[in-house]
Parts: structure tokens; sequence; C-alpha cells
């Protein structure tokens, strides 16, 4: 617990010197006493996050782990291959989302807790096959090799298509107190996202603009929302739907999630230029080694850390009209901006 909390939290102090608390310099110099506020309620917020985090955490990864069956001597190896990178360090950010979305609409973890393993699924075939070197050719992730350096990189792309079918049975494992119209409703929502208009897309955009100097703001958030909200997106709008929501809010949640979810590669792209691999468990500055277009590339860091502050400030404003139900959903849409990995 003490590692995860480290990995995450950043202390009193950072969080309000720090740019993307607030993004109000000015204001601070001004009224020392109004930034101690905003400050103290930004670490308190962010505390609400890792808290939720923590404590569903035990329960995502029992499930996780419970999901990893080899059912033959054959197939130990492509088991091994998974759970290498489905059981590491990670930071479930996707099924917390899930499982806190379908609380706010008075379904239970439980329910979630298939659709939100499935997301996590499909996050780490990403990051397996994101990792490849016929993609970004990276060789550390979690702070550990990565799965093709271990397993090799015809095992690391197999591992991936299997977590990405396996995550459609895991949806399938939904309990029949979830009517069947709301788990099509997801399975629509999850298999969407992981396609040509999705996550494949986003990453096909993602390489085809590596190395272009002329790469715009424009096509750079595309390619984020694509590669990376889409599942953020997925992940809120799916724990929705479990718990019932109707389509007006299915579709404010999803506004609220790509807000957050371009956040959260932005700063991504800031911890990328400011972090060590040590903290980040993958190779730091390797967008820049290889002229990524990224947002502190386009618009360098401090606008960078605003625009994200920014977009934060948008999401929760979209779910004002839930009040302190929307209270977990909030406290984890501002550990995206303080994390430090």
């Amino acid at each position: 617990m003490e590692a995860f909390m480290n990995g995450y939290f950043c202390s009193t102090k950072r969080v309000r010197e720090s740019s993307f608390c607030g993004g109000r310099a000015q204001t601070y110099r001004a009224s020392v006493s109004r930034s101690r506020r905003h400050g103290l309620q930004m670490v308190t917020e962010v505390a609400g996050g890792i808290n939720y985090v923590l404590e569903k955490k035990g329960l995502i990864d029992k499930a996780l782990e419970e999901s990893i069956d080899a059912r033959s001597p054959y197939t130990r190896k492509i088991w091994d291959g998974i759970a290498y990178s489905l059981l590491g360090d990670g930071k479930r950010i996707r099924p917390a989302l899930c499982l806190a979305a379908c609380e706010l609409f008075g379904g239970s973890a439980e329910d979630a807790i298939p659709t939100a393993c499935a997301l996590e699924m499909i996050h780490t075939m990403s990051l397996i096959h994101d990792d490849l070197p016929c993609m970004d050719n990276d060789d550390l992730r979690r702070g550990k090799p990565t799965n093709h350096k271990v397993f090799g990189e015809d095992m690391a792309l197999l591992a991936g298509d299997a977590l990405l079918a396996y995550a459609f049975e895991m949806i399938s494992k939904t309990p029949k107190s979830v009517p069947a119209d709301r788990v099509v409703e997801v399975l629509r929502i999850i298999s969407h996202c992981s396609g040509a208009e999705g996550l494949v897309g986003g990453q096909v955009m993602d390489l085809e603009q590596e190395g272009n100097p002329d790469c715009t703001v424009e096509t750079l958030r595309w390619i984020h929302v694509h590669k990376t909200a889409v599942l953020l997106k997925a992940s809120v709008t799916s724990g929705a739907v479990i718990g019932g929501a109707n389509i007006d809010d299915v579709a404010r949640l999803g506004d609220f999630a790509e807000k957050i979810g371009l956040a959260f590669q932005i700063r991504d792209d800031v911890l990328d230029e400011t972090q060590t691999s040590e903290v980040l468990g993958k190779t730091a500055g390797k967008d820049a080694a290889v002229y990524k277009a990224t947002y502190p590339r386009l618009l360098g860091l401090a606008e960078s850390r605003n625009q994200a502050t920014q977009l934060v400030s948008e999401a929760k404003q979209i779910l004002e009209k839930y009040g302190e139900r929307s209270a977990t959903l909030n406290s984890l849409a501002d550990l995206i901006i303080s994390r430090e990995k």
C-alpha cells in the first residue's frame, strides 16, 4: 500500500506549488492563503481518489487472478504470458472508473466487476502491443521488462490477442441480475472503443505522426482522444449502463470521461519529460527521442499542465447535476492529473 501511495500522491507542499494545481501562479503570488486553501482542497480530493482505488483494488486484483485459468497443459505458456502483464503493478484506474460510475446510479461493484476486469484486460493488451518493436519498441513497463522481452515477440502478440478475446468472455459473466439489454450495450461500447474508430485508429495516427514537425494540436487531440480517452470513456459509460443510467446520463458521463481521458494522456506526456524511468516504471524521455507528437512538444510543459487542469475542471462541472453522488468520480479525475507515474 505504501508503494502504491507513493506512486500516486503528491505532498501538500508539492500540490500547492505545482502549476497543475489550479494553474494560477499569479493568483498564488497575489493571495497565498487562497492558494493554500485550494491546495489543501486538492489534496483532500486526490486522497479520496486514492482511497477509492485502494478500496477496490483488492476486489479487482482478486477477480483478475481468478480469471487466469490454464485449462490444459498445452495453454500454460500463453497463460503465463497473460498473467505476467495482467497481474502486474497496474494503476487500475479504468476498472475503478467503471465501478464508481456503476455505483453512481445505484448499481453494485459485484454487478460491474466482470466488465471492470474486461477493461483492464483490453488496456493490458494495448500496453503489450504498444511496447512491441514494430510499435513503440520499449523494454520497460511497470518497472519490469516488457512482455516481448520475457516471452518473445510472437508470444507477446498472441497474449495481447488472447486478452482482447477473453475480455468479452468476462463480460458474458455479468450477474444475471443485470438486465441482458444492458450487457449487450456494454458489449457494443467496448467493442467500438477497441477497434478502428477507437484504440486501433488512435494508435495508427500516433505512428503516422511520429517525427512529423507539422502535426497540429487538432490532430494531436484526435490521437489522444482515440488512443487513450476512448477506453476511459468506455469504462465510465459501461459502468453507468450497468448501474441503470438513462441515455442522457450515459451521454453526460461520456463527455466527462472524454475530458478526463484527454487530461490523462496530457499528464502522461508531461511525466515522460519530467520524471525518471525509475519512477515511471517505463522508459522516460522516449517521446522526445523519437519526436513523437505530444502536448509538451506543441504547447510546452506549462501550457500542457494548464490544459489538463482545465479539462478536469470542465469535466467536474458536467457532473454538478449529481451533487455529492459524483464525489468519487471527481476524486478520480483529480487523481489522474496529480499522479506521479
